[in-house]
C-alpha cells in the first residue's frame, strides 16, 4: 500500500478532516466524521480534583499536584502536576491549562497520552508533547507531538527531531481495517 494511501486510512480511522502527519497532507474525508473534540464546549466549567492545591495570586496561578483529575464536559484530563493560569480581574478566568507527568486526554471516542500537555482555552488548541498516542477504537497512531484544533476539529501528528529515545522524526501508526467478504 502506498503511503498515501496508508495516511487516507489514518484519516478515516480518525475520523479527522484536514491533517498533517509527518509532512503529508491528508484530504479531508467526504462526509465522515470530523475529530470527535470539534465542537467542544470550552465554555463549560471546569471541575479539578488533586491530592493538592497551591494558590499564587500574584501570579494569577494555582498549582495542583498528585494524581489530578480534570473534567470539562465530556473531556477529562488526568496527569500528576496541573499549572492553572487564570485572570482574577473581576471574574476568575482560566486561560490555559499546562499538565506534566504524564498525561491523558480522554473524549467519549478517543484517547490521546504524552509527557506533557498545554491545553489554551482562548484559542481552543490542545498540545501534547512526547511520547505522544493516540487512539481510537483498535487503530493507534504514535509521534513526538499531537496538536488538536476544536474550532476547525483538525489534528495533526507529527515525529519531531531525531533525537535519543526519540522516533527519529516518524510518525507511526497501526490501523484497523474493515473486514470484507470474499476477495
Amino acid at each position: 500500500m502506498s503511503r498515501m494511501g496508508s495516511l487516507r486510512i489514518f484519516a478515516v480511522a480518525f475520523g479527522l478532516t484536514t491533517a498533517a502527519v509527518g509532512g503529508v497532507a491528508l484530504a479531508q474525508t467526504q462526509g465522515g466524521p470530523i475529530s470527535a473534540l470539534k465542537g467542544h464546549d470550552s465554555n463549560a466549567p471546569i471541575d479539578v480534583a488533586s491530592d493538592r492545591i497551591e494558590v499564587q495570586d500574584r501570579a494569577d496561578r494555582a498549582i495542583f499536584a498528585g494524581n489530578v483529575k480534570v473534567r470539562q464536559a465530556d473531556l477529562t484530563l488526568d496527569t500528576e502536576r496541573l499549572t492553572v493560569a487564570y485572570t482574577s480581574a473581576g471574574n476568575l478566568e482560566i486561560q490555559r491549562l499546562d499538565a506534566s507527568g504524564g498525561v491523558t486526554v480522554r473524549s467519549p471516542s478517543e484517547t490521546a497520552r504524552g509527557d506533557f500537555g498545554v491545553y489554551d482555552l482562548n484559542r481552543r488548541l490542545i498540545t501534547l508533547i512526547g511520547n505522544v498516542q493516540l487512539q481510537r477504537g483498535d487503530s493507534r497512531i504514535a509521534g513526538a507531538r499531537l496538536t488538536i484544533d476544536m474550532n476547525s476539529g483538525r489534528a495533526v501528528v507529527d515525529g519531531g527531531p531525531a533525537g535519543v529515545g526519540q522516533s527519529g522524526g516518524r510518525v507511526t501508526g497501526h490501523f484497523i481495517v474493515p473486514q470484507r467478504r470474499g476477495s
